[in-house]
């Protein structure tokens, strides 16, 4: 029995498609992230202190519409919330040719942070349906992957199309956004995925937030606060360090150990069980991360990024599968609403407030403090599985 449940499919089109959508997804989001900066400042002649407006606009329309995409997928079903997502990106993306003004820009941010916000929802609660629950860990990981390689083509592919003009750029990103729905409609869910009439999935229409997935994703935003001080601010860092052309690495080698470790570790999260992931992660974050605050050359400042990946990269997916399966299996897209709105909040103020407290310490003395925060992480994960059996019992029970 654990055997044929073992060998279930994974690898299907339509699982292949959503995560194809998702990458795309989130390939627009961070080309935008470093192309848009730049171009408020030298185009849009806008001051450098008002262009963290144009992430911060575009997080809290995604953080806004989250819970109603829950609620929208449960009433009209996945797939329809899905391609009215990549409608509204698809929409947004041929828009950034037109605004002149930084107020214009921030209009049209935030109607593409609607698109967003409902696309990344509607992508896992689909992709959590195609996934063999015997196969959860193992899928949940590889779909986390396209996040992860969006997440270094973007910003490569964006920082090039900007040497050949603002126009070049926003052609690259609708063509982007052109793919991600041209893919969209080849997605064809099972039948009993698309629309569930049952009395509980009619309650769960009437929901904003799934309540069970709650405690996990508050741990998940606790994380997200020193992530995010890593993410928006590792490049600056490396500068003041002495050693700027190790920050373009950074990410590369990030990604690389995510693309080697995750076929491995979303397999142990099936076989063993979340505790048996969660905690070695928990410490090769922390590690990563003080070793980042320690970095006194360039091979240091690059080993630290990939204890960070391997850490980080196993946990963040490992924390939503766990959002999910405890989740009943109607409120499951209203279960990845509540991870990622939530998350977000830890993630939108994290990068706030390290920006804050950078300028009164040093980056290098607030990743120190941020190990030992990530430590406390532990006892609070602990806490978590004391509390609710987390899911690392019964995911090994399904994979058995």
């Amino acid at each position: 029995m654990g055997r044929e449940m073992q060998q279930e499919r994974l690898w299907t089109k339509n699982f292949i498609l959503v995560a194809l959508a998702n990458f795309f997804t989130f390939l627009i989001f961070y080309y935008l992230l470093v192309t848009l900066p730049v171009y408020a400042v030298q185009e849009l002649r806008s001051s450098p202190s008002s262009i963290g407006l144009i992430t911060t606009v575009f997080l809290i329309a995604a953080i806004i519409v989250r819970p109603f995409a829950g609620k929208w997928m449960g009433k009209y079903g996945k797939y329809i919330v899905f391609l009215g997502a990549l409608a509204v990106i698809d929409a947004a993306s041929l828009l950034y040719f037109f605004p002149h003004s930084l107020v214009g820009l921030l209009a049209l941010r935030f109607f593409h942070g609607l698109g967003f916000g409902m696309a990344t929802t509607a992508n896992g609660a689909m992709v959590a349906d195609l996934i063999p629950d015997s196969r959860k860990g193992e899928g949940m990981g590889y779909f986390g992957l396209t996040l992860n390689l969006a997440m270094v083509v973007g910003p490569f592919l964006g920082l090039t199309a900007m040497r050949h003009g603002a126009t070049t750029m926003f052609a690259i990103n609708a063509l982007c956004a052109f793919v991600a729905i041209a893919i969209g409609l080849f997605v064809r869910l099972p039948k009993q995925k698309m629309a569930s009439r049952s009395a509980k999935a009619r309650n769960a229409a009437t929901k904003l937030w799934e309540r069970s997935a709650i405690p996990v994703s508050l741990l998940a935003a606790f994380f997200g606060l020193t992530y995010s001080g890593i993410i928006s601010f590792v490049s600056i860092y490396a500068k003041e360090a002495g050693f700027p052309r190790a920050a373009s690495y950074f990410f590369i080698i990030y990604a690389a150990v995510l693309l080697i470790s995750r076929p491995f570790t979303g397999k142990w999260f099936d076989r063993y069980g979340a505790k048996v992931i969660m905690y070695p992660a928990i410490g090769c974050f922390a590690l990563g991360t003080y070793l980042l605050s320690t970095a006194s050359s360039a091979l240091l400042f690059l080993a630290s990024a990939g204890l960070i990946g391997l850490g980080w990269g196993t946990m963040f997916p490992s924390l939503q599968t766990i959002a999910i399966q405890v989740a009943p299996p109607p409120n499951r897209g209203l279960a990845t609403a509540t991870f990622l709105s939530i998350f977000d909040f830890g993630f939108g103020g994290g990068s706030f407030l390290f920006g804050l407290a950078a300028a009164q310490t040093g980056y290098s003395v607030l990743y120190f403090g941020s190990t030992f925060l990530i430590l406390a992480g532990i006892g609070l994960y602990y806490w978590l599985d004391q509390r609710s059996g987390a899911t690392s019992e019964t995911t090994v029970q399904k994979a058995s």
